[in-house]
């Protein structure tokens, strides 16, 4: 009896730990890194987005979720720079943003999950304002890419 109380014991450690990592991938709402915590003024939506598109208009456009995500579907003329809830994506962002100017209008999106979930939102964001750059929107993305892009009929590239 004692033995497989023990047992049951550290699976419940093992699985509570896994628990708490899976969850310290999403930053609370409150933390500096959440999506929410994105001012509303930085905040466009997805038919702004599209209209920015059919202008022509000079606007630089990062998608800083997974690959997998972007060579299925993205926004014509994205530019792949994520994961970047993870050191790797933001040092790719990085490096695609070096040679702009500071004042660039630049929009990133991810759609990955709903909007109060998505890791890679605001580590994106705090990531572009720490390099310097003053013109930054974010794409709300309420429940993810397919529904509030896809679905919409809004145009989409694929491959990378």
């Amino acid at each position: 009896m004692r033995q497989g109380l023990v047992r049951w014991a550290a699976l419940g450690l093992v699985l509570g730990s896994t628990v708490l990592a899976g969850m310290a991938q999403v930053p609370p709402a409150n933390s500096p890194t959440s999506a929410s915590a994105i001012p509303q003024n930085a905040l466009v939506q997805p038919a702004d987005v599209a209209k920015m598109l059919q202008s022509g208009g000079k606007t630089v456009i990062f998608q800083v979720g997974s690959h997998l995500m972007f060579s299925q579907a993205h926004i014509p003329g994205a530019e792949y720079a994520g994961p970047d809830s993870q050191a790797v994506g933001l040092d790719l962002l990085a490096s695609k943003v070096a040679a702009l100017p500071k004042n660039a209008l630049i929009v990133i999106y991810c759609g990955c999950c709903p909007w109060n979930r998505c890791p890679n939102m605001g580590p994106a964001y705090q990531r572009l304002l720490a390099l310097g750059f003053t013109n930054v929107k974010a794409m709300y993305v309420a429940s993810n890419f397919g529904d509030d892009w896809v679905g919409k009929g809004y145009p989409v590239e694929k491959g990378d």
